[in-house]
């Protein structure tokens, strides 16, 4: 029986070739303590036991089953077939605590204007086991309130969550969804993390929600620290395609922008690719110069971090670009591997400041 003073929450579980997974998954969400939960589940063309898996549910959760198109595709799929007031997109190989529906349906009725929910997840082994890490480093503060403008200026150096670690309310996704499905075919989260701030103020929660499973098929989580350009590449891709859709939301709800978008974490990842791997770098136009010169304009604008944080950005810029290679590729693996510095977290916890900003 449905709690009538509480939204109603649809997980939406993705699932392609995960079978040894899902049924984690699928348990997670079945176990919601919220009532008034349902369950999709959609298989996006796998190949191997998932949908002899799902179908072992029965009507316990609806399934979901089409051609392989991708990730954006599939949660495309699963909203189309979604009633709820809220909807938790839940990754095949990830889990949910049981509160946590109900925790975000009491937080949406005590505020209908909040665009994006939150939390914080337990870094789990391939086994299941929780590995003692919480995603993301404690040194990482979660942004909260009205953070549209530093989404506009500063996207990419906001701490967002995996796509297992969010909830959003229907009205935001009824704006956005269906999203492009060939540029975030692979990694809807960064559609999912960028989007919603644009219509709302964000609630972030310091409790853990759920549970993100590492294993050998996310293998940049398993890399050890150790430098993949591939990825590199893949984020630099994904951060233009992110920018276009925030310019083309912010045109459309008429809010103010500059003209450019310059984040710290994607010019440094632009910077490592461009210098690394230059014959493979996806932005034909990048030069090193400009990159540097645009990485000291991301920083000077970052109003997040104390004046330490940005003169060691700036010096990572001009370290990186000039190194030679083998000392590029440590500072590098530094950068992007917050657990390669670990006494370092503690000291650079104290320069962030709070993404807040009044509602």
């Amino acid at each position: 029986m449905t709690d009538p003073a509480l939204p109603t929450v649809d997980v939406i579980i993705d699932n392609y070739n995960y079978a040894r997974f899902l049924p984690d998954a699928i348990e997670s969400a079945l176990a919601q303590t919220h009532p008034g939960t349902r369950v999709i589940v959609v298989d996006d063309g796998s190949t191997d036991e998932s949908r002899a898996v799902i179908a072992g549910y029965g009507s316990r959760v609806t399934p979901v089953l089409k051609h392989n198109g991708g990730q954006a595709s599939a949660l495309n799929a699963g909203f189309a077939q979604s009633e709820g007031d809220l909807v938790i997109f839940l990754d095949a190989d990830d889990t949910l605590r049981p509160a946590t529906a109900r925790s975000i349906a009491a937080a949406a009725a005590a505020d209908a204007a909040i665009a994006k929910f939150q939390y914080r997840l337990d870094v789990l082994d391939a086994s299941g086991r929780r590995t003692g890490v919480v995603k993301p480093p404690d040194h990482l503060p979660l942004p909260r309130g009205d953070v549209a403008h530093q989404e506009l200026v500063q996207p990419f150096d906001l701490t967002w969550m995996p796509t297992s670690g969010n909830a959003f309310p229907r009205w935001v996704l009824e704006q956005l969804l269906p999203m492009p499905e060939s540029e975030f075919a692979r990694s809807a989260d960064w559609y999912l993390q960028h989007l919603p701030p644009l219509f709302g103020p964000v609630a972030s929660f310091e409790w853990v929600g759920g549970g993100y499973r590492v294993h050998d098929s996310n293998s940049y989580e398993t890399s050890g620290g150790r430098l993949d350009l591939n990825h590199v590449r893949q984020s630099v891709t994904y951060a233009a395609a992110t920018r276009r859709e925030l310019l083309r939301i912010a045109d459309q709800l008429d809010l103010e922008h500059p003209r450019e978008i310059l984040s710290v974490a994607d010019l440094a990842n632009r910077l490592v690719s461009r210098r690394l791997a230059p014959s493979e770098h996806p932005i034909p136009s990048d030069r090193v110069p400009r990159i540097v010169l645009n990485g000291w304009r991301a920083t000077a604008r970052r109003m997040d971090v104390a004046f330490a944080m940005k003169a060691m950005f700036a010096v990572w810029f001009l370290a990186v670009a000039i190194a030679p290679r083998r000392i590029s590729t440590r500072l590098a693996e530094g950068f992007l591997f917050p657990e390669r510095r670990l006494r370092l977290n503690r000291a650079l916890g104290r320069l962030h400041r709070p993404h807040q900003a009044p509602r």
